[in-house]
């Protein structure tokens, strides 16, 4: 593999996250073309989607710890903190 330099994928060796043993790991073969604009992209929606991912985590969490005071009906009587 070191003396295989025409590679498309050499271009991605040097970005953050590329480790020694492995190298730049592409096991589906998305960037075999070796477009960077494309490989831009693809790192921006997978940061995006790992923040959305962590703030559904921490909206699936706060409800069990957290119960805002009041009443979700007052005419009823049903207050949040009835509601699991």
């Amino acid at each position: 593999w070191a003396l295989y330099t025409d590679s498309p994928l050499r271009a991605f060796e040097n970005e953050l996250g590329v480790q020694a043993p492995v190298g730049f790991w592409d096991p589906l073969g998305l960037s075999k073309d070796g477009d960077a604009d494309d490989f831009y992209r693809r790192r921006c929606t997978e940061i995006k989607h790992g923040r959305i991912s962590m703030i559904a985590c921490i909206g699936y969490i706060t409800p069990e710890y957290f119960k805002f005071p009041g009443f979700c009906s007052p005419t009823l009587g049903v207050e949040f903190t009835y509601i699991p």
